[in-house]
C-alpha cells in the first residue's frame, strides 16, 4: 500500500476531528481532554500484565500531555481559587504519573484515573448547566482557556 493511500484515508478523520473540535464549547473540549487522557491510562494498565513496556510508556506519556495541555490553559487572574487548585491537582496528577511510569504501578495510574474520572464528572456538571442556559446566556469564567 502506497503512503499516500495511507495517509489519505485519515486525512478526511483528521478534518472531521478537527471540525468537531473547534466547534465545541470548552467546557466539552475539556471533557474531551480528560476521556482521552483516562483511555490512554486504560491502554497503559492493560499492557502492564502482558508488560508491553514501550506501549505502557507511550500511553502514559501522552495522558501527561493531556494534563499538561489543561495545566497550561489555567486562567490564574479569572480562575482564582479554583485555578490554583486545578493546578495543584494535574500537578499532583503529572507526579504521580511520572512514578508509575518509572515503577510500572498500576495501583498509581488506577489512583490517577479515579482523580481524572471526578474531574470530568465535575465538568460534565458544568457542560449540562452551560447547555441548559442556552446558547445566548452569558458564560461565567471557568479559569481556563482553550484558545490557542
Amino acid at each position: 500500500m502506497s503512503l499516500a493511500r495511507k495517509t489519505g484515508g485519515y486525512s478526511g478523520y483528521n478534518e472531521y476531528k478537527a471540525n468537531e473540535i473547534s466547534t465545541v464549547s470548552q467546557v466539552k473540549l475539556i471533557v474531551m481532554l480528560f476521556d482521552g487522557a483516562i483511555r490512554f491510562l486504560g491502554v497503559a494498565m492493560d499492557n502492564m500484565t502482558p508488560r508491553k513496556y514501550d506501549v505502557v510508556n507511550n500511553h502514559i506519556i501522552k495522558a501527561q500531555d493531556i494534563i499538561t495541555e489543561l495545566l497550561l490553559s489555567l486562567n490564574m487572574e479569572e480562575g482564582q481559587e479554583v485555578a490554583n487548585n486545578l493546578l495543584s491537582l494535574y500537578i499532583y496528577l503529572k507526579k504521580r504519573l511520572l512514578e508509575a511510569n518509572m515503577k510500572k504501578d498500576k495501583a498509581i495510574i488506577q489512583e490517577c484515573v479515579k482523580i481524572l474520572n471526578e474531574l470530568k464528572s465535575s465538568w460534565e456538571e458544568l457542560e449540562k448547566k452551560e447547555a441548559g442556559q442556552g446558547q445566548n446566556a452569558p458564560v461565567r469564567p471557568t479559569g481556563i482557556s482553550i484558545t490557542g
